[in-house]
């Protein structure tokens, strides 16, 4: 496969790995009982952390906390595991595979609390979830509610992640679903189709090819409640871990302000080094696109700090998916998160 089917194939991945991991990690992570890491022969802690899909700028602020000393300033030895198609987060935290991992979504966290595994979302460096619905430019088309009608293209582990939330907020209906195989081609042939999109990748690509700028609708900028991008970590490992934990997500967000308010050269030089297909095009695009529409810093961030998360975002997540019966309405939705970690922060 390509390099962009491998990088479309990631919009299926993120919620393919969120019930498929909750499973397969629920035993490993249950009998869990990490002691405290040991430090290396510098007296450093050493921290593995698993990203989910290959090196990007998605992935921007936690390599560059690696290139700018953040991490080691902190005491920290830190390794960023990157992902890709046979990886799989929850499954790498249920071996002890690494020590902390990459959430995609507020699914891939809920679903292990569905499932009982001992995990809790403790940093969410997204505020925003890149999910987008694409369209072909029509003057008529304002918002997500003027699609109503039109064919969505959907990967069939969409239908129950971010659909389950239009068709409640919007009122679209499944006989307006097509099959989406990651291939732009049927897009790009019907003018009325609405295809699913990662803000930062598939309208630069439709751009790119098709030689115009589609429409773009993010559907956080409409109230779509899903955090993106949290740092995951076992309950047992923050228990024993909890100085290292709280130095970690304070220099990924160290790092993440560097990457999105500062120059991003030396995290980009990581980031393809560990991923030779990426280019300083798609990179410099991206890392704008997490600019300009506040991914990063905006939301809770620009309240809290960056990482925050409330109980109120994973109540309001929480409430749609579960009166959409993705999740039972007993559910204790608060174990899939804490604010404890997070700099200035203390409870949750």
């Amino acid at each position: 496969m390509g390099r962009r089917g491998n990088r479309l194939s990631r919009l299926d991945r993120r919620a393919v790995l969120a019930g498929a991991g909750a499973m397969a990690a629920t035993a490993g992570l249950a009998a869990c009982n990490q002691s405290q890491v040991e430090p290396d022969a510098d007296g450093r802690i050493r921290l593995r952390f698993a990203t989910d899909w290959r090196a990007q700028a998605e992935h921007g602020g936690f390599y560059q906390a690696l290139a700018s000393g953040a991490y080691e300033r902190r005491g920290l030895n830190v390794q960023i595991i990157q992902g890709g198609p046979g990886v799989n987060v929850p499954q790498l935290l249920a071996s002890n595979a690494v020590e902390l991992g990459m959430g995609s979504n507020s699914f891939i966290t809920m679903n292990l609390v569905a499932e009982g595994a001992p995990v809790k979302a403790v940093a969410a460096f997204f505020q925003k979830d890149p999910q987008v619905l694409i369209a072909h430019p029509d003057p008529a088309l304002q918002s997500i509610a003027d699609l109503e009608g039109r064919p969505f293209l959907l990967a069939d582990a969409s239908i129950n992640a971010f659909w389950v939330w239009l068709k409640a907020k919007y009122g679209f209906t499944d006989d307006q679903v097509r099959k989406y195989t990651f291939n732009p081609a049927p897009f790009l042939a019907d003018p009325r189709a609405v295809q699913q999109g990662y803000l930062t990748s598939e309208p630069y690509t439709i751009r790119k090819i098709a030689g115009f700028e589609p429409k773009v609708f993010l559907l956080a900028d409409e109230g779509y409640p899903s955090y993106a991008t949290m740092v995951l970590a076992p309950n047992a490992f923050a228990r024993d871990n909890a100085a290292a934990l709280r130095s970690f997500i304070a220099a990924s967000a160290e790092g993440w302000r560097d990457y999105i308010q500062g120059d991003g050269k030396a995290a980009d030089a990581l980031i393809r080094q560990a991923n030779p297909d990426m280019t300083q095009d798609v990179l410099d695009q991206a890392r704008e696109k997490l600019k300009a529409h506040g991914i990063v810093d905006g939301g809770d961030a620009a309240l809290y700090g960056l990482g925050a998360m409330t109980e109120e975002r994973w109540e309001a997540f929480f409430t749609v998916t579960s009166e959409a019966g993705v999740y039972p309405p007993n559910l204790d939705w608060r174990q899939a998160f804490t604010t404890q970690y997070l700099p200035g922060r203390g409870r949750g």
